[in-house]
């Protein structure tokens, strides 16, 4: 997969498009991106994915810490380049190309700079100012402009159709069976360890202290959770907390992210590691003594381990 920052000077050759956030990169865009690698090969082209950094809510919305994603942009680059596309184009997302309107994105973008020759939509996409692009939009422009438009049905279960804000909601909720089922992969987190209060560590279940990497990504809601820790090249196992504490703090607002890692003694603070969510063990609770917390723990490992194998 080759990545360009931004559409200038391309030289793609039978360009097959499809644009989007892709937030997540779940089974729903993955069932439109094996769409487009199948049109791509059926009419002998190359493969283009269009996106945007940073995401446009951010900007049109404000840099608020409540916003929240799946996926950071490279986590969606390395999703991206698992599905087999040839191109990824990551178009800078700002207030002036905000106000572009879907006639122009689509003239002067899609057809003077890409040269689509094929695009490829989901089944509720919108584009261009205030949303005002659609399909009907993009094919009443095709026929003109030279290029075949083809809309991609929604990945329908039960639920409904799958898309990033109901993965999104079931991880806040801490529905991680729900979620990881979505997305066709386990969600993860990737922080530093910082320094702690240490409290773990005085009833007998050390944790390291994580900080998110990403401002924007989601942390699932609060509760326990059985894990998977990746740190360089060893993947363990684990058991995460998040939440404020309620045993040992004292503060409503002190929401912090936890992991015991089971027959983990190596000192790794101020070092990278990623957590790979699993199951869900149970909700967060406050315990009358650290004693009662502490018995809890043994059960919590005991019940980790057997999910985890």
């Amino acid at each position: 997969m080759i990545i360009h920052e931004g559409y200038k000077n391309l030289k793609l050759v039978n360009p097959v498009v499809t644009l989007g956030i892709f937030d997540g990169v779940h089974l729903g865009h993955r069932a439109l991106l094996d769409c487009l690698v199948s049109r791509t090969r059926e009419v002998n082209g190359e493969s283009v994915v269009i996106t945007f950094n940073p995401h446009p809510r951010i900007v049109i919305e404000g840099n608020s810490k409540e916003i929240s994603f799946l996926s950071t942009m490279v986590e969606k680059q390395n999703l991206l380049e698992k599905t087999g596309i040839d191109h990824l184009i990551i178009i800078n997302f700002t207030e002036q190309f905000s106000k572009i309107s879907a006639y122009d994105f689509i003239k002067k973008i899609l057809v003077r700079e890409v040269r689509t020759r094929y695009l490829i939509i989901g089944h509720d996409h919108h584009f261009g100012y205030q949303g005002e692009g659609d399909y009907k939009t993009i094919e009443s422009c095709a026929v003109s402009s030279g290029f075949i438009v083809e809309q991609v049905q929604g990945f329908k279960i039960p639920e409904g159709i799958i898309s990033s804000s109901m993965i999104r909601e079931a991880l806040l909720k801490g529905k991680i069976d729900d979620a990881n089922s979505w997305l066709g992969y386990n969600y993860s987190l990737k922080g530093m360890v910082i320094e702690g209060r240490k409290i773990g560590r005085q009833i007998g279940y050390p944790t390291a202290n994580i900080m998110p990497g990403e401002k924007h990504k989601l942390v699932p809601g609060d509760g326990v959770y059985a894990v998977e820790v990746q740190i360089d090249n060893m993947k363990l196992a684990g058991m995460l907390s998040i939440g404020n504490n309620p045993t040992v703090s004292k503060k409503a607002d002190s929401r912090s992210v936890e992991v015991n890692i089971f027959n983990f003694k190596k000192d790794i603070y101020g070092k990278s590691i990623e957590i790979i969510f699993r199951f869900r063990l149970r909700d967060e609770k406050k315990f009358d003594s650290t004693e009662q917390l502490a018995g809890q723990m043994e059960k919590d490992r005991k019940r980790a381990m057997e999910l985890l194998g």
